[in-house]
Formats: C-alpha cells, structure tokens, sequence
C-alpha cells in the first residue's frame, strides 16, 4: 500500500467523522482511513448522558453519518481495530493484527477515557462508567424506579446522569469531594444553582465525600463506604470523575505530550505530518494566549475542519472560543468562553438564579471572560462578541435585562 496521498485518521468519534467529511469536502481526493477500536462507525457522545440515556432520541440518531456516507464518500472504516504503535520514520501506523498502514498525512483523534477508581471493590460488576454507547445502555437499564444509585464525582458527568436516574425513578445520592458540585468549573456562585437543582428534584448531595471502598455480594456492587464510616446501599455506583486523554500512542512514538498532544493554532503536533484534533490535543489558543486543551463536544465538532485545511496544506487557524451546554431536569445551560479557578474577580448576573433563568457573566476588572446562559436562548453569540472584544463593559449593561446584549458596545 503506497502512502503517497493516503491520509489516516486514527481515532473513531466525532472528530474523525467529521475530519473525514472536511476533507473530502475540501478537495482530498487521495485514500482516506478511519481506524477505530470500537465496532460502531462514529457517533457523537453528548446523548449518551442526555437524550440517549434519558430515552428521549433513537440510536440512529447518535451517528455523526448515515450508515452508507461512508462508501458514498470513499472512505475506509477499519472499525473494532486498534492502533498499536506509529512508525514516524516509516511513516506507518502499525495495528493490533500486525498490519501497517502507511500515510502521507496522519490525525491523531483518540479522544479521552474515564478515570477509573483505585479502590477496593471498583472491579465488583455494577460499578458504572460513561463513555461509549454500551455504557450508556448499561446506564440506562441500571435506572429503574426505586433502584439505589450512588454517583460518585459531581462534575457534569455525574450530575447528568444523576438527573437521568431521578427522572427514572431511582434514588440518588451525588458524592462529591469538594463543597458543591462544579465549584472547580463554575466558581462558587454559579455552582450553587446547580446543588440546588439536584437537592430540589430529590437527590442527595453528600459535599467532602471521601470514598473509602465499594462493597459487594457475590462478585456485584451492594454499597460504598466512606472514610468517615457512613455506609451506602447501592444497587449500581456510577462513577465520574474526570477523564484522561489518550496520548500513549503519540507519547510512544515520540510527539510532545503535556496534558494531551501539544499542538499549534493550527492543529500540527511537533512532528511534521501529524496532526490532532479533538479531547486528546492540547492546542495554542491564539485568542487567549496559551495551551488549551478542552473536553468538549464542540471541540470535537470544530476542530477537525482546521486540522483538515492544516493537512491539505490550507491557511486555518483554531480560534473558536470554548463552548459547552447541558440539560437536567428542566434547565438548559450554555456556556462559552474561558476561566481558570481564582481567575476572575467576580460574577455579574443578569435575573435571578433562584429562578433558573438568567445570564451569568465571569468578570476580570471590566472585561468578559465567559458567559452562561441558563434557560434563556439565542443569546451566545452576543456573549461570545463581548469575549473576543476583549474590551471593558459596564457591570450595569450587563445585569440590565431590559438593555439587549447585542446592543452593548465594548
């Protein structure tokens, strides 16, 4: 097999599906192949912990293509194949059967995968992760009326899913290692809103839970114990604390790795040829001045077109702002923009978030560093404006409701 035109796109989510559809739709007209390790072609993976889960959307509907665009559009799926190693010299990728495939152009999309616990009892069956479409499945027939379900981690995650198991009927407990769930992610203030959400639809929310062991019966999870002695019964634990990207492949072949594959703002890694696209790369973010490397659906959605203008040797440059939203029970939230902890001086609300409907602004001196808008649409694309300005915005423009968001000029 000549590599000469061949591209490959290691990794089988969203990112290489939508890598695969930006290059042909930018001119590739050379052998293109998606090697996945998973036997499904690429699906996207927000619905496995909403509409998917909660029975609300079709299988089909997760698929990033119909069955045959594939074949329509002259693309190779190797599906259920892992990748085991990449030659940069011979510029091959070599796979768990032994085959080597060779390429001119080569993206790395391996995405991410859950951390998993390192306690006693973790491998009892019933000790529940979310990733792929059989997790969620597995989810799905986990939460039935009046079954005890302990999540353990209060990130976005653990709280869908333990919105998901309420709306079922089960009982919920939600452990959580620090005071409130997302308070890393959303600081203090907006974290409260959602503590709120989960207490008010009946979830129990345990904040400083360190967990000691998970217990079991014959081979299966019957509880969870915590250090202070407390005892949990549980019918399944659903565990979600974070994920780890996949970058044993690059790091093993020799790429820059630090948090993820080190890109540029163009989505080239430090090698020539090889680029990355999706959870697993850690880009320069022209707009914020630094690394980023961002866990998102959008990133994945995004991303792979300028990787894609990067392999075709096109002018493209990576500057999106980070984007993510989630659904609980009846709140809807988007979010754009960036913040680290301890990074902002301050948050100015627009409405009440005992209500549940408001914009939420994070502020550093007089600039917008993120907004949020929960049950309130149509109004990201102002709040990304007054981001990328970069420009100073008066804290009472932004918490008048009756003053359009479009209207404010930095």
């Amino acid at each position: 097999m000549s590599p000469e035109n061949t591209y490959v796109i290691v990794g089988g989510g969203l990112a290489a599906g939508k890598a695969a559809e930006a290059l042909r739709e930018h001119g590739h007209s050379g052998r293109l192949i998606i090697i996945g390790d998973e036997r499904e072609q690429p699906y996207i993976r927000p619905p496995l912990s909403k509409g998917y889960l909660l029975g609300k959307e079709e299988r089909d509907s997760i698929f990033v293509h119909p069955a045959g665009w594939y074949a329509e559009h002259d693309v190779e799926l190797r599906l259920g194949t892992s990748a085991r190693a990449i030659d940069v010299r011979a510029q091959q990728v070599e796979l768990d059967n032994g085959d080597r495939v060779p390429y001119a152009k080569l993206l790395l999309a391996t995405g991410s995968s859950p951390r998993r616990l390192s306690i006693p009892g973790a491998d009892l069956d019933n000790v529940l992760y979310l990733r792929r479409v059989g997790d969620s499945e597995r989810l799905k027939s986990a939460f039935a009326e009046g079954a005890k379900i302990v999540v353990i981690g209060g990130g976005w995650i653990g709280l869908e899913t333990a919105a998901a198991a309420r709306m079922a009927g089960a009982e919920v407990t939600v452990l959580e290692h620090s005071e409130l769930p997302l308070l890393k992610v959303l600081g203090r203030e907006a974290a409260e809103v959602f503590a709120d959400l989960h207490t008010g639809h009946g979830v129990v929310l345990r904040p400083n839970a360190q967990v000691e062991s998970l217990t079991g019966t014959q081979g299966r999870v019957d509880g969870v114990r915590l250090a202070d002695g407390t005892h949990l019964a549980a019918d399944a634990v659903v565990v979600g604390i974070g994920i780890t990207p996949n970058v044993q492949l690059a790091q093993e072949a020799g790429l820059d790795v630090r948090n993820g594959i080190v890109t540029d703002e163009h989505l080239r890694t430090s090698v020539a040829g090889i680029y990355a696209a999706g959870d697993v790369a850690n880009a320069y973010h022209p707009l914020l001045g630094r690394q980023l490397r961002v866990e998102h659906w959008a990133n994945a959605l995004h991303q792979p077109r300028t990787a894609a203008l990067s392999m075709l040797g096109k002018d493209a440059v990576y500057d999106r702002l980070p984007y993510f939203y989630t659904d609980q029970y009846d709140l809807g939230m988007e979010y754009t923009g960036y913040t680290e902890p301890g990074g902002y001086d301050r948050v100015v609300f627009r409405g009440e978030p005992a209500e549940r409907r408001f914009i939420a602004f994070w502020m550093s001196g007089n600039r917008v560093l993120a907004g949020m808008s929960v049950n309130i649409w149509d109004v990201i694309d102002p709040i990304r404006s007054l981001v990328t300005s970069g420009a100073g915005v008066d804290d009472a423009l932004l918490a008048d409701p009756d003053v359009p968001l479009d209207r404010i000029r930095p």
